[in-house]
């Protein structure tokens, strides 16, 4: 592993449980054969150290989006008595 891409992408994506998912879902799509997005430092160059480096040049980034609506205690109730 690269530590200096390591680093690097650490510092773009500051919550590690997301940095190493994103970086495991991208090695796990390297791994299908999706093609890189960065150039290789050398032909044989781990699948983790490319998905780091797409990181660390920021051109692979997360977006946290809140997918269920705040509701209140009485409402939640409702809707579990409700199934």
């Amino acid at each position: 592993m690269n530590f200096e891409y390591l680093e690097t992408a650490n510092q773009n994506i500051k919550n590690k449980p997301l940095l190493i998912n994103m970086v495991s879902r991208r090695v796990k799509q390297l791994t299908q054969g999706m093609r890189p997005m960065v150039k290789p430092d050398h032909p044989h160059q781990e699948n983790l150290d490319i998905a780091l480096k797409e990181v660390a040049e920021g051109l692979l980034t997360a977006e946290i989006v809140e997918t269920t609506p705040d509701i209140d205690d009485e409402t939640a109730a409702e809707k579990l008595l409700s199934l």
